[in-house]
């Protein structure tokens, strides 16, 4: 299947900023949705922002105005902007990718990164 290469995670302060980035490796992967979701051990995953073909954005509440959703379709690769970081956005963050398809002939196609973890303390 198609490898998503996620890379961005790390350690940093209550207050920093972080940049999450996701792409794929290996075979041309199209893809028109995109997502981040972020699991802390013990709780469901959790659906932190989305973004579709049209640019379209949803965020979770409890990240609304400090993260950023984005795409550069010329490097074909998605990014998570965190900033305002608060120890509660502790987590693994998983990179999701999506292509929905558009015409009958085309096959619904998606892939999931390996997860990054990002540590917010002081």
């Amino acid at each position: 299947q198609v490898q998503l290469v996620e890379s961005g995670g790390g350690l940093v302060q209550p207050g920093g900023s972080l940049r999450l980035s996701c792409a794929p490796s290996g075979r041309s992967f199209s893809f028109n949705v995109m997502a981040w979701h972020r699991q802390v051990p013990g709780e469901e995953r959790e659906l932190v922002a989305r973004m579709t073909s049209r640019r379209r954005t949803e965020y979770a509440d409890s990240v609304q105005g400090r993260f950023t959703i984005s795409r550069d379709s010329a490097r074909n690769t998605v990014y998570l902007q965190m900033n305002n970081l608060k120890p509660e956005d502790t987590a693994v963050y998983y990179c999701h990718l999506a292509f929905e398809p558009i015409a009958v002939e085309q096959q619904y196609v998606e892939a999931w990164g390996q997860g990054t973890l990002v540590t917010v303390s002081s």
